[in-house]
């Protein structure tokens, strides 16, 4: 069960201030979580450590700042470096966004041992291709080792697909080994079981010409996610087949031009972070990629965020959820109460301000409705990072 966040700033600053109660051999990781804006790198970050500490919403740019999260595992720790998504100046400057968010996530790649690149499958504008910053940043860091992260791989009804991806988002090359992609159609449609991907050695090319058009499903080896193509008219059979690559397997700096996959990762996973499914199997093979060093956090912190920051992130979630187009990037948050009320519960007051009548309308809804619903869901997820009760009132003016 992973810790609670302490309630006060000086309670959380004094277990950041903490030494670490090493144990007898310390393992650790730290781990840069990248991709575009949205692809779900809080959803998984908040995943792995058993507790929403991050902001999640459907609109891009939820998370402002490079903040840690820290699972704490026997005798292995793993530091997670939940960044902002790599976006260019011209999008941040249509965000407002500061310029503390382009430099974050090459910040967080610095201090890396691994990176998960995370591509959202079900968005058929983007998936076919890593985005120029994430290329950018792969072919910065060369160095880091890179596993690919396929996302939120429930909402395709035609997980054949995925295979289509692994290929064009590797460019056919995974840990120093040519992927091919064969199919092969059976006739079993009721079939809902779940067959892993399977990566193996090539058959010589002569062989091959004349096979049919494939599909097998991912690796044991790479512990990727299993797949279920009960929802296709037949259930389709895909195998990943790996050969010795042509090559060197290092990878260095590339020209990026005409680059859309990335031809060094490690392993690729395929999960669905919002529901949770196959995010054990992405920890497992994160704890054991550890290599021995001391922790850098006590075992009873579960992020470097303070207590205000967290609340702060949990109630712009909420605003950017609730209220339309460009309207919650205006909304200025000041807390204007934090303490402890007589039963132990929190009590938490937050005054919102807005530019203008029409925002300041929206946000209070007609009777009441939409402060009072986002008030209720910020102080539900604050009672589940703190594990106290918690009383949120929020108010709304207009900027002076």
């Amino acid at each position: 069960h992973p810790p609670p966040v302490a309630t006060s700033k000086e309670e959380q600053d004094r277990l950041l201030r903490d030494q670490p109660d090493q144990p007898q051999n310390p393992k650790v990781l730290r781990i840069a979580i990248i991709g575009a804006p949205n692809a779900g790198k809080s959803t998984l970050s908040n995943q792995l450590l058993g507790r929403k500490v991050f902001p999640v919403s459907q609109k891009v740019h939820t998370t402002r700042c490079k903040a840690r999260g820290v699972v704490t595992y026997e005798d292995t720790q793993l530091i997670i470096l939940d960044t902002p998504g790599l976006t260019n100046p011209l999008k941040a400057k249509r965000h407002k966004l500061k310029e503390a968010m382009l430099r974050d996530p090459w910040d967080s790649m610095k201090h890396a041992d691994l990176v998960l690149v995370l591509v959202d499958v079900s968005d058929h504008w983007t998936r076919n291709s890593l985005s120029k910053e994430v290329l950018k940043c792969l072919s910065e860091f060369p160095q880091i080792p890179s596993v690919l992260v396929l996302n939120k791989v429930d909402l395709l009804k035609k997980k054949y697909i995925l295979l289509e991806l692994v290929t064009e988002l590797t460019e056919g090359i995974v840990n120093g080994k040519k992927l091919e992609v064969r199919t092969a159609l059976t006739h079993n449609s009721g079939s809902s079981s779940k067959s892993p991907l399977q990566v193996t050695r090539a058959s010589p090319p002569e062989k091959r010409a004349h096979e049919p058009h494939c599909l097998q499903e991912t690796d044991q080896a790479q512990q990727g996610s299993s797949l279920d193509n009960s929802s296709d008219t037949r259930a389709s059979e895909t195998r990943l087949v790996a050969e010795e690559a042509q090559g060197p397997k290092h990878c260095g700096p590339r020209d990026l031009k005409n680059m859309k996959g990335w031809p060094c990762f490690q392993e690729i996973f395929m999960l669905a972070a919002l529901h949770g499914e196959e995010v054990d199997t992405l920890k497992r093979y994160l704890l054991m990629q550890a290599k021995p060093g001391p922790w850098e956090f006590h075992s009873g912190v579960l992020t470097s965020q303070s207590p205000q920051e967290i609340c702060d992130n949990i109630i712009r979630e909420k605003l950017l959820e609730y209220l339309p187009l460009e309207v919650p990037y205006g909304v200025i948050q000041v807390t204007e109460m934090w303490e402890e009320g007589p039963s132990g519960e929190l009590l938490i007051v937050q005054n919102l301000r807005v530019p203008r009548k029409s925002h300041m309308m929206m946000l209070i809804g007609r009777g009441g409705k939409v402060i009072s619903r986002i008030a209720q869901e910020a102080g539900q997820d604050l009672m589940n990072v703190f594990l106290c009760d918690v009383r949120l009132k929020l108010k709304v003016e207009m900027k002076s």
